[in-house]
């Protein structure tokens, strides 16, 4: 088996849901070594989260737990007992990366604290994940992803402008905030490599998420405008948006940004009369009649298959893309299957199952997903083999 990228980093995960348990996903399928501790009593909640395999609910059969708990360890332990202390400090003493994500204050109350961490191991690297960091007037409030959502802005310009806000479908900070955690961490290590000293990482998801919402943010700063939901369309392109086409509910992205792309997108079409009425003849002028381009567009695009109406635009230099779903992508998506991201992996409870792999891809030390634990399954390796427990201790 060839080596990884992490091999040898060795992690204690106290985190649960998304945010946190992505970032350790990620290094452990790179190799590190991270022990995920949760317990029967207070397991990760989405070991209780639809879809389930079959539909039969479980701890072990939920599908969102076998994608983010890739290749780790499962310790099952109750944070409230009273020895826990005692094993916090073995867990510290092996570990070089410690990860909470919790209410802040929460992690306080079982001693899950830099200082006290650091009192056990000097050069423990911690992370905390939170909604809107540690500290703060609105540092405490509690909450999940959907909340972050509204709070950075997204809810706000996500829909039509004649309608309510539409929202998201997903807690967006959660998944996007462990692409910024995991770097720290890998800065982190790096740090400690050259000084010997560790690091307190204290990560806001609320901003994690309004990074991907500078435009906006820097209009209102620097002009006073408020941005507003405009569906799907741009103000730097015409015809830009989602066609209906043939078949049941199927549709296909197009966007127009230049004078040569319109030109391309008139040849695709057969250069119809319409394409040629001044009303149409500019950006400017198509920005103006989006409606009726948007009728003409789609009494095109309805009388293809999605896929027929991407290849062509595509071919002509014109972005466009099928609106895919899920059976789509996991199914039918050729360069996702060429890249090997949904790799199967087979589970004990779960049996065979497609991982969502990292879209970075290592030459020399590609990624080695093993199927996530089930809950517990490895505590008696971890206390006994990592953590150095005798068998009677155990």
């Amino acid at each position: 088996m060839a080596h990884q990228a992490l091999e040898g980093v060795k992690v204690a995960d106290f985190s649960w849901i998304l945010a946190g348990p992505l970032s350790t996903k990620y290094l452990a399928d790179h190799g590190a070594t991270v022990i995920k501790i949760e317990s029967a009593q207070a397991p990760d909640m989405t070991r209780t989260m639809a879809p389930y395999r079959d539909g039969i609910p479980g701890l072990n059969r939920a599908g969102l737990a076998a994608i983010v708990n890739t290749s780790k360890l499962s310790l099952s332990l109750d944070l409230n007992h009273p020895r826990f202390p005692e094993m916090l400090a073995r867990l510290i003493e092996w570990a070089d990366i410690a990860l909470e994500g919790f209410a802040p204050g929460q992690a306080a109350r079982w001693g899950l604290t830099y200082e006290n961490l650091t009192k056990i191991k000097p050069d423990i690297i911690m992370l905390s994940t939170s909604m809107q960091g540690q500290t703060g007037p609105h540092a405490q409030q509690p909450g999940f992803g959907f909340l972050v959502n509204s709070l950075a802005g997204f809810t706000d310009l996500t829909g039509w402008p004649d309608r309510e806000p539409a929202g998201l479908a997903i807690p967006y900070t959660d998944v996007v905030a462990p692409w910024f955690e995991t770097v720290a961490l890998l800065a982190a290590l790096d740090y400690r490599r050259r000084t010997g000293q560790g690091q307190y990482i204290d990560v806001s998801q609320l901003e994690a998420g309004l990074s991907f919402l500078r435009v906006p943010l820097l209009d209102c700063a620097a002009n006073g405008r408020v941005q507003e939901r405009r569906g799907n369309r741009s103000p730097c392109a015409a015809p830009h948006g989602v066609y209906r086409c043939r078949g049941d509910d199927r549709w296909c992205a197009i966007a127009v940004f230049t004078r040569e792309q319109w030109h391309a997108f008139c040849e695709v079409l057969g250069r119809p009369a319409w394409c040629r009425k001044p009303a149409f003849a500019t950006l400017t002028a198509r920005l103006k009649h989006q409606d009726d381009l948007d009728r003409l567009v789609e009494g095109w695009t309805r009388e293809r298959a999605a896929e027929e109406v991407a290849a062509l635009m595509q071919a002509h230099g014109i972005p466009a893309g099928v609106v895919q779903n899920a059976r789509d992508i996991m199914e039918r998506d050729p360069q996702v299957e060429h890249r090997g991201w949904a790799r199967k992996l087979s589970h004990p409870e779960l049996g065979e199952y497609r991982d969502m792999g990292s879209p970075a891809q290592l030459t020399r030390t590609p990624a080695q997903p093993r199927p996530a634990p089930c809950l517990g399954e490895h505590t008696g390796y971890v206390c006994t083999h990592l953590l150095g427990m005798s068998d009677a201790e155990f």
